[in-house]
């Protein structure tokens, strides 16, 4: 195995800390903003959310002190407080209007689609890969690639973490639900195959490594961050197109939805399984890359609320 890809267990354990955080929120308010947001609108509830993310930015001391480090590294400036503020209104404005785009109603909305060739150039029946990050919402993203390709999209996601808001969605909408694979399980990578081979857009957030997994070291806003290898690994066996998604928030009722190339390991070259390792990492360098580019032009939708950047234990 390629050494460059190879990573520690030590390191993969650092990244899967993000897995331990309980996720925070009362289900009765979840359930209340989602009921009275579909009964009035987006605009009438909005003025619930700045309380709501104020509320939160008030008492999240880890997430508060994650969002200034963050934005200090985009920015290149210590942020102030009203720019820290207005990252924690970000992601609450996208988990609020995942109820809308879950119930598909769009019209609330000012969406604009960049590059979305690389998905609607697909050959009919051909699965391919979309592999976005905690950048925006991925719920924006897929309702958009549903919508044009008129294909099922199948999310793979760690679950766990977000119970509360997944039972409120799946109330709203039980069709939205049927396209989440949980990650972790004995049949996840299977069903991912099977649906795959059906055509369906198969979405992956690759930035996180969960504990056990295997990752690489990249240069990120400036400083080294470790990115998961399973994603690309993945799409490499499978031999499947890798398109980067990103389903960016631009404040008010705008989004961007944004779709770029990232890989095609459809037709692999000859070269056995070092020639195979350097194109996954060249992949991968690509996914960073890109990842980095979306969140200096949307610097408020970084949404992994840790120490993205946090040095490794010693193996």
């Amino acid at each position: 195995m390629n050494d460059a890809l190879r990573g520690s267990d030590g390191e993969a354990a650092a990244r899967g800390a993000w897995r331990e955080r309980e996720e925070r929120g009362s289900p009765f308010l979840i359930r209340f903003m989602a009921k009275l947001s579909l009964a009035l609108g987006r605009a009438p509830v909005r003025p619930l959310l700045y309380l709501i993310a104020a509320y939160f930015f008030a008492t999240s001391g880890a997430a508060r002190r994650e969002s200034r480090r963050y934005l200090a590294r985009v920015l290149g400036r210590e942020p102030g407080l009203l720019e820290r503020y207005r990252h924690f209104l970000s992601f609450a404005s996208t988990i609020h209007d995942r109820v809308f785009f879950v119930a598909d109603r769009f019209e609330p909305f000012d969406i604009r689609v960049t590059g979305a060739g690389c998905v609607d150039d697909a050959p009919p029946g051909e699965g391919v890969f979309l592999m976005g990050g905690h950048l925006g919402s991925f719920e924006a993203a897929r309702a958009c690639g549903r919508d044009r390709t008129h294909r099922p999209v199948t999310m793979a996601m760690f679950a766990e973490n977000a119970r509360k808001i997944h039972a409120v969605l799946e109330a709203i909408n039980p069709k939205a639900v049927e396209g989440i694979v949980a990650l972790g399980h004995v049949d996840s990578m299977l069903r991912l195959g099977e649906a795959l081979e059906a055509g369906s857009l198969v979405g992956v957030l690759a930035d996180r490594a969960p504990e056990g997994e295997k990752s690489v070291s990249l240069p990120f806003l400036g400083a080294p961050a470790l990115f998961p290898t399973g994603p690309m690994r993945l799409a490499a066996v499978l031999r499947r197109p890798v398109v980067f998604m990103a389903g960016l928030y631009l404040g008010g009722n705008r989004y961007e939805v944004r779709f770029e190339p990232l890989a095609d390991f459809s037709s692999l070259p000859e070269g056995g399984r070092a020639g195979r390792e350097a194109l996954v990492r060249e992949a991968i360098e690509r996914y960073a890359q890109c990842l980095e580019r979306n969140a200096r032009h949307a610097p408020y939708n970084w949404f992994n609320f840790h120490d993205f950047w946090a040095p490794a234990p010693p193996r």
